[in-house]
Formats: C-alpha cells, structure tokens, sequence
C-alpha cells in the first residue's frame, strides 16, 4: 500500500487493528477524507477523497454528501471502524450537535446531532465518531506528526480565505476564535484574510485579482504588490505579537492557503517585525498544510 511518511510517532496504547483511523475534515466548502496510520504518523495518500458540499442546502443534502463520501472510503478500506471528524463551531462536538448560525455555511443542522445523522446513516454506532474543532485539528496534526512535534506549547494561525487560530498547552489543543477580536479599525480577519489582501490591492491600484497567488506573480515587478505584502506582515505581527503575550508559546505555526503559498513574500518582514516588537520565538509554515486537519482529526482517537 503506497503512503507518504510523515514524522514518525511512535505510540504504544493503541493495537495495530486500531492503528488506521478516518480522518474527516468538513469544512465550509468541501468534505475530505484519508486514511491515517497513527502508529507510525503516516497517512495513506490512494484513500484520500475530497469532494464538494452545498453547504447552504438542507440537512438532508449535506449528510447524504457528507456520509456518501465517508461511506465510499470506509468501503474501499476494510476493517476501519474508527472516525474522527473536524467541524468549524460553535458545536458540542462530544455530543455531535451543531450550534453554527448567523452563517448560511451549514446552517441548516443549528441544533441537529450530526453525529447521528451520519451514524444513522452509514449503519455504524455513534461511539464509531469522534469530533473535534477543525483549528484545534490542525494544530493537533502539526504537534503530531509536523513542524510542531514535541512540543507543549503552540500557537497557531491559518490564513485563508478567513482567520483560523488554535492554541495548544498542557497537550491539549483548542481554537483559540480570535477572527472577531477588535483589531485596529475592526476585527482581526478583515485585515488577516485573503480578502483583505484583495480589497487593499484593488485600493492602492484598482485593478482586481483573483486571490493571493496571483497577487505574488507580480511581487518581484510591482512596488504596489510589495508593499501590500510589507503592510500586511506589519498587521500579522501586531496581531500576533499579542496573542503570543496571552499564551507564551514555544514556537509559531502558520498554515492556510496565503501562508502555504505566498509565505516567501512576507515571511521575512513578519519575523522582522516581531522581533522589533521583543518576539523572538521560531515560527514555521506548516509542510503538512491540509493534511494537518485530518491528522489532527483522526488522533481523537489518541485522547
């Protein structure tokens, strides 16, 4: 069976028929699977599905998306009888039940048991699923089997499309929800997100751009470019600077679409500007990036 290794981590309480285990990443766009081995922290890259959710549809339509795709997996892996599902909140993801409103993403199930709709559905008990929070999953996965293993105290941030935040201490990772936090003229994600980095170009030049890897094509030829990268390292440092203070970390994880692929153009500054603001702590960009979440996912089963 072809798998790509990741670091390995070796794990004595768990036997090798509960070594594999789904992890289930479900967000607001997309339901990914695949298979992780968390014996040995590699993951079995032929598993992996992703596929697309409607997630302004009925409740209805987003489970039978969701245990469609899980369902195929579980049926092309024999013997997996473990899962572990990643979930943007609010939700009381020890009872399954979806607390998400104000937010056309999902929500249809505010106040549903998504964990047993989907055990009804694939014909497995719900003591089968396991849930957790899809920031906490990814900073989970970074401490197991990525750039933060080993250590007890991380601070992490995905910059998307959106603000994601995570903190771990004591082993125990949660989502630190920071994406509202009052941040200079509003919260932290208007000026922490792709968008932002949109909305500012499109101010300094009028011209539109897709996301941010267009907007890097033009770093090297356009002073514009380079500066909204200067001022947006600038802002990450200020934000982050503080969220250090609150926790005292050992080090510093990004992730997300903007960190993986466009951290050369604004990575130095950031780490400039901290250190200007007496931070000197390691920061690093993930190397696992999506497969974080569902290794972070599948070492529910680990707790």
């Amino acid at each position: 069976m072809d798998t790509i290794t990741l670091h390995p981590m070796l794990n004595d309480t768990l036997s090798p028929a509960t070594d594999l285990v789904l992890g289930v990443y479900i967000s607001g766009y997309h339901i990914t699977a695949l298979v992780v081995n968390l014996a040995d922290g590699s993951v079995v890259r032929p598993s992996a599905r992703r596929e697309s959710i409607n997630s302004w549809g009925t409740a209805d339509e987003i489970i039978d998306a969701c245990s469609t795709v899980i369902g195929d997996v579980l049926q092309a892996n024999p013997g997996i009888t473990r899962i572990g599902i990643a979930m943007p909140g609010p939700f009381d993801y020890e009872q399954g039940i979806a607390y998400i409103k104000n937010n056309k993403k999902h929500g249809a199930l505010y106040g549903l048991n998504v964990k047993q709709l989907l055990a009804d559905k694939l014909g497995i008990a719900t003591t089968d699923i396991r849930m957790i929070n899809d920031a906490a999953a990814f900073l989970e996965g970074e401490v197991f089997a990525g750039v933060a293993k080993g250590h007890q105290r991380v601070i992490g941030l995905i910059l998307g499309t959106g603000l994601g935040s995570a903190k771990l201490a004591n082993g125990v990772a949660e989502d630190a929800e920071l994406w509202e936090s009052p941040f200079l003229d509003g919260i932290a994600e208007d000026y922490l997100s792709e968008r932002w980095f949109q909305k500012r170009y499109y101010a300094l030049s009028r011209i539109n751009v897709v996301d941010v890897k267009e907007l890097a094509k033009f770093y090297k030829k356009s002073n514009t470019v380079k500066n909204v990268f200067k001022e947006f390292a600038n802002n990450l440092a200020l934000f982050t600077a503080n969220f250090v203070r609150a926790n005292d970390p050992e080090m510093i994880v990004l992730s997300g679409d903007t960190a993986v692929k466009a951290s050369d153009y604004f990575l130095p500054a950031f780490k400039t500007q901290l250190a200007k603001l007496d931070i000197e702590i390691p920061v690093s960009v993930s190397e696992l990036n999506s497969d974080a979440v569902l290794i972070g996912a599948a070492t529910c089963w680990l707790k």
